[in-house]
């Protein structure tokens, strides 16, 4: 049904589970300071505790050993490792802890896929203009390079930056996420420009410098929902599903992928809206330089992140205001027909998935695909029995395997998010993605494995055992 070599993870990220925000000499990030603001986050809450991973790594390693994950997913705290953003200043602690994590889940047969950025940029390189100052793709880059000489003799598989269109847009033009910007039509793009440098630059470095020794491949994770027409044979709804495929999934995967540059879709709409709103210089958009390495070719395998599917339509709103939903000119619609998972926005579709996996295919030149998160989210009382989760993964992943089977498609693992329950970003403690519930009244962070916990683990065996 799946390759022998399928990865079967579940992932996590430092911020959303470490805790011990300034333990061992760590630096603020940008979330510690966005969750000490009054009014941010859901009841006030913050990941300064959050899971005590830090604390309680051997308690995750059983989580993770009882569910029979091949392979596990979590990200570094850019600060913990180095507090300044710099190497100027490295946190040996924080060295240590990782070095830990790493050794623990190799001596487990645990293979780990190692994000560099999953949200929480150093507060000392925000105060320095953060993701919009062009600078902070070279610091990146420099992060890279001791996280790679550091960690990347046991690492083989490697993501630069998670969901750079969330961190663009929901931090810098809603301003819902750290570091709550709200500068519409403008920062958005200017951070998604910077952050496709710095991946491109660590890319670039990781093969010049690292590859011929270390063998792991590197690629940075791009979210998308999939997205079908409102109508199938209203022209205007065709064309509002591709510019919202453009302004998403296009957005990151067009410059790796195909040409190195944005889709044309979306330069020229942001052109025009431009125009139309009297801004006669230069695009919004900014352009790639020519005295840089290319983008295009940046990536070793395709990373996934999809959680839902959404039906499109002209409209998108901002009146007369320069935001990105006026230059997309699509709005998402929800199907009646799509049971919703506790949040608002997520709808069940699986076979959403295997529509944009195959998608992907034929998109992006059929690379190796590697599904980075998918999960099911639960609100209000906590059901340790949760049948309709369990049965999500169960048609989630039939799913996957008609896409290899059936379509094609060169999918090379799947990664449950998460491993336990955590801080969800503006949520706070009210959303539960985990396979584990975390009790966090309890001070040891008691974890307990849910039913679909249970019924992934048997998925998993089951494959283990060629069945």
């Amino acid at each position: 049904m799946f390759p022998r070599d399928f990865a079967w993870g579940a992932g996590t990220a430092a911020y959303q589970i470490e805790g011990g925000w300034q333990a061992d000499s760590k630096g603020p990030s940008i979330w510690d300071t966005f969750c000490h603001e009054k009014g941010k986050v859901f009841g006030d809450q913050n990941g300064d505790v959050a899971c005590n991973s830090y604390e309680l790594w051997e308690k995750d390693l059983e989580c993770i050993r009882k569910l029979g994950l091949t392979h596990y997913r979590f990200s570094l705290s850019w600060s913990r490792l180095l507090p300044e953003g710099t190497t100027r200043h490295v946190n040996q602690k924080g060295v240590q802890y990782y070095n830990k994590v790493i050794d623990d889940l190799l001596a487990c047969n645990v293979s780990p896929m190692v994000t560099l950025y999953h949200f929480d940029l150093p507060q000392a390189l925000q105060d320095q203009g953060g993701w919009k100052s062009p600078s902070t793709a070279s610091l990146f880059d420099s992060y890279a390079k001791f996280c790679f000489q550091t960690f990347g003799d046991r690492v083989k598989l490697w993501i630069t930056i998670n969901e750079p269109y969330v961190c663009a847009k929901l931090g810098h033009e809603d301003g819902i996420h750290a570091p709550g910007l709200k500068e519409p039509g403008t920062t958005a793009y200017l951070v998604g420009h910077n952050m496709l440098r710095a991946h491109a630059m660590a890319w670039q470095s990781y093969d010049s410098l690292y590859r011929s020794k270390q063998g792991g491949q590197v690629s940075l994770a791009i979210n998308s929902d999939w997205v079908e027409p409102f109508s199938t044979d209203c022209n205007e709804d065709i064309a509002a599903t591709e510019r919202y495929l453009a302004f998403s999934l296009g957005w990151f995967a067009w410059p790796v992928f195909v040409t190195g540059d944005y889709p044309e879709i979306m330069r020229s709409a942001i052109d025009a809206q431009s125009r139309k709103l009297g801004h006669k210089d230069s695009s919004r958009l900014p352009s790639f330089s020519k005295d840089e390495p290319s983008v295009l070719g940046t990536a070793d395998f395709f990373a996934l992140n999809y959680y839902t599917s959404r039906k499109v339509k002209p409209g998108g709103g901002c009146g007369r205001m320069m935001c990105m939903k006026s230059d997309r000119d699509a709005a998402e619609v929800l199907d009646p027909s799509w049971p919703i998972c506790g949040v608002s926005w997520l709808a069940v579709v699986p076979d959403g998935l295997r529509k944009l996996l195959k998608y992907i295919k034929d998109t992006f030149n059929n690379p190796t695909v590697y599904i980075t998160e998918n999960g099911f989210s639960q609100l209000g009382p906590v059901e340790i029995e949760d049948v309709q989760r369990a049965e999500f993964y169960k048609d989630t992943i039939l799913k996957v395997a008609e896409a290899i089977q059936e379509d094609g498609v060169r999918v090379r693992g799947y990664f449950a998010w998460s491993l336990l329950d955590n801080f969800e970003w503006a949520d706070g403690f009210s959303v539960r993605f985990g396979l584990f519930h975390v009790d966090f009244a309890d001070e040891m962070r008691s974890r307990t494995v849910y039913r679909s916990g249970q019924e992934y683990a048997k998925m998993i065996l089951k494959h283990k055992l060629g069945k």
